[in-house]
């Protein structure tokens, strides 16, 4: 099997140190089997990274070289770190622990506290939500349940920034954090939520990491401990590293420099928790003699995705798109990339639909198909057109697979027909162990084949198919392999929330899309105002933004679907304007011309169009709430949204009203209201055509006083006033 191809859950086991190497490409050697001193692997999407240092891992532990107690593997999900167990034992290293940083920090903190503090260590708190609206709550706060989120999200990005509550305000500002609440209000907050969690001797996921940095920097006993338990580190997705993760990864480390990291500074795109890329690209500032290799072949996609993926690439700026990765697809030729626009939303995503059902209908299954967006928010109208096109899907960041009541009762069934072993006459006829969960799973509802139609019965089988699926994988890697086996294998997988494949198509943000692949993948929505959205302004926010349509383009292997709606609602004004990050890539698009100081200049037509409000809105353009209110209306945004006002531009329209309205003698609304000027402030047009897009500039407005507008947005004075009625 070569890196191209999808690695099975449960490889074979490699007979020896140099089997181990088989089959790597040579940039994946070099990595393999360089086990001394730091290394720094740059690995493009689709490369093959973890593959890489899994093998790495492995080599050193069958060579002799590395003992696999002393290794520690750390990575970001539980997922990642138990596929990266799954394929560590298969290949003869199962001693190696691969955790998340939590994970590993949790279980040191655990040990330790009652030597390095005492007593019993804090309860730890799962979901911080609920303290954080009581601590709102004593401050007379009022926080709607997006606000609570987002305020909640601060509070971690503080944290693991590193940031005490009253430096909270100067340090957001310094970040251009768009904060959801007045900053002193989120710092009084997150002060008082602190407070409550010592009052209740409870702790949060962030002060797991900060504890166990505490310890290990008062307690050097026990920082000598841990570093003459692991000797070796590695780290996967480094570009992701958070101020307090490296420096818990220092501590662990020490004066030493037994380290591997893995990382891609194109596929950064978490800033807005606290990660960071600059740890990978100082990486050799900071380690002078590390050994650097670029991890370039795509095994994963096409020539045709490969190249969009580049071109993309091609035109970022900033400190991480100088040390991109020019990508080399080592796949053979594919469809080209389809773009697509659509009327509206409804009708791209019954568009999608459709093309998702052909693709089924060709042999492409289910679960090898994704719809990817940039938010959550998205999803309903594709859930719908899914459901209505008969098409089996699953969201995302739904209820873990694990904690699903069918999933559960399974788990329970199968245990027990592992301890009843031959007594179970339901087993007495099979004896592989596939043979044995299918015929155990089949009184829990299971069949060979599914039931018609979706819905709940649909989900359950869904379900039960995939911890069959789990165990034809896991009976094929351990051919002695047990039912009590594979119930320890699914106890360690639930722990770790590392859950197998469920059949259907994947709705998923592009934020949750990160680490996963299909052979066709869908992505929808591309317009300016949503990708990038709205409030990213300044220029890193941009360039993130466009790495997040990167991590989106390469997770397609095969075919690929780029598709946008030029409105929100059938009727409505086709005013939108497909992503600029498509300029230049998609056919008949012009590459951007940039103007000086911007990440993204439009070219000279669409400089205000990318960002305006459009006759007939009824959704918020920054939270996607539905508006009612004729103000909100006009401006396509709630009032407690994040505005993007040219403030001078409107305190200068708000004396050009006035004057006007004092020559035509009548009241300023009646030029124009407070929320269309505040609208055109936002907007800032360029051209007559961008103006009258914007709701209350009506046909007769716009021909008394469009000229007087344009001009003052473009900085100039205007002509003076028409003298006649409005």
């Amino acid at each position: 099997m070569t890196a191209a191809t999808h690695s099975p859950s449960f490889p074979p086991v490699a007979e020896s140190a140099d089997e181990v190497l088989l089959g790597l490409d040579p940039e994946q050697r070099q990595v393999a089997t360089t086990l001394r001193g730091p290394v720094c692997v740059l690995a493009g999407a689709g490369t093959g990274k973890t593959r890489a240092i899994t093998h790495r891992i492995a080599y050193g532990v069958r060579a002799g070289i590395l003992q696999p107690a002393s290794v520690l593997a750390v990575t970001f999900t539980n997922r990642a770190a138990g596929e990266m167990r799954g394929r560590l034992r298969g290949l003869g290293a199962g001693g190696v622990q691969a955790r998340t940083f939590h994970s590993a920090a949790l279980r040191q903190l655990q040990y330790f506290w009652p030597r390095a503090v005492g007593g019993d260590m804090p309860r730890l708190v799962e979901r911080k939500v609920q303290l954080v609206a009581e601590a709102a709550a004593r401050c007379r706060i009022r926080l709607d349940r997006n606000e609570l989120r987002d305020v909640t999200g601060e509070i971690e990005w503080a944290k693991v920034t590193q940031t005490v509550p009253g430096d909270y305000a100067g340090a957001a500002a310094k970040a251009h954090r768009e904060v959801p609440r007045d900053a002193a209000e989120i710092a009084q907050i997150y002060g008082l939520y602190e407070q409550l969690k010592r009052d209740r001797m409870v702790i949060d996921f962030e002060d797991v990491l900060l504890l166990t940095v505490g310890i290990l920097q008062d307690r050097h006993d026990i920082a000598d401990q841990i570093r003459s338990q692991y000797q070796h580190f590695v780290v996967d997705e480094y570009q992701d590293v958070s101020p307090l993760q490296q420096r818990l990864l220092d501590l662990w480390l020490g004066d030493r420099d037994s380290l591997c990291v893995v990382g891609d500074a194109s596929q950064t795109i978490y800033s807005f928790t606290g990660a960071t890329p600059g740890h990978l690209l100082n990486f050799r500032n900071r380690y002078p003699q590390a050994t650097l290799v670029k991890l370039v072949r795509d095994y994963r996609s096409t020539p045709q995705v490969v190249h969009l993926a580049n071109g993309l690439l091609a035109q970022a700026r900033g400190k991480a798109a100088e040390h991109r990765l020019e990508l080399i697809s080592q796949r053979e030729s594919g469809p080209e990339p389809a773009y697509t626009e659509y009327p509206d939303e409804p009708a791209e995503a019954e568009g999608v639909a459709r093309r998702i059902r052909d693709l089924i209908a060709a042999g492409v299954p289910a679960g090898e198909i994704a719809v990817l967006y940039r938010i959550n928010a998205q999803s309903e109208v594709y859930e719908q057109a899914l459901a209505d096109a008969g098409v089996p899907y699953q969201l995302r960041g739904a209820e873990r697979f694990f904690e699903r009541q069918e999933v559960r009762r399974a788990v329970v069934t199968l245990r027990g027909a592992a301890h009843s072993g031959a007594n179970d006459p339901l087993l007495d006829a099979v004896v592989d162990l596939a043979s044995q969960v299918r015929a155990v799973l089949s009184s829990q509802g299971w069949t060979p084949e599914p039931p018609a139609g979706s819905g709940a019965v649909r989900d359950q089988w869904e379900s039960l198919a995939a911890l069959v699926r789990l165990a034809e994988d896991f009976s094929r890697a351990k051919r002695d392999a047990t039912l009590a086996d594979l119930v320890v294998e699914l106890d360690e997988r639930a722990a770790a929330q590392h859950a197998p494949t469920v059949q259907g198509v994947t709705l998923a943000s592009l934020h949750a899309a990160k680490g996963l692949e299909w052979d066709a993948v869908f992505l929808v929505g591309l317009t300016d105002g949503m990708l990038p959205i709205t409030y990213a302004k300044t220029d890193d926010q941009i360039e993130e933004e466009r790495r997040l349509l990167y991590v989106g383009v390469t997770r397609a292997r095969l075919h690929l679907t780029l598709s946008w709606a030029l409105s929100r609602a059938p009727g409505g004004r086709g005013s939108r304007r497909p992503s600029r990050f498509l300029n230049g890539l998609r056919p008949g698009s012009a590459a951007l011309r940039r103007s000086a100081g911007s990440a993204d200049g439009p070219a000279d037509g669409e400089r205000g169009a990318r960002k305006r409000g459009r006759r007939g809105p009824v959704q918020c353009r920054v939270c996607r709430k539905t508006l009612t209110d004729a103000g909100e209306m006009k401006l396509m945004r709630c009032e407690d949204c994040p505005s993007d006002m040219d403030e001078g531009l409107y305190e200068r329209l708000r004396d050009w009203r006035a004057g006007q309205a004092k020559e035509l003698g009548q009241p300023a609304f009646c030029v124009f209201t407070d929320k269309t000027l505040m609208a055109i402030a936002e907007a800032a047009p360029a051209a007559e055509g961008e103006l009258a897009m914007i709701s209350g500039v009506g046909g007769r407005k716009l021909e008394r006083f469009g000229a007087d507008v344009l001009a003052i947005c473009a900085g100039e004075e205007p002509g003076g006033g028409s003298g006649e009625d409005a």
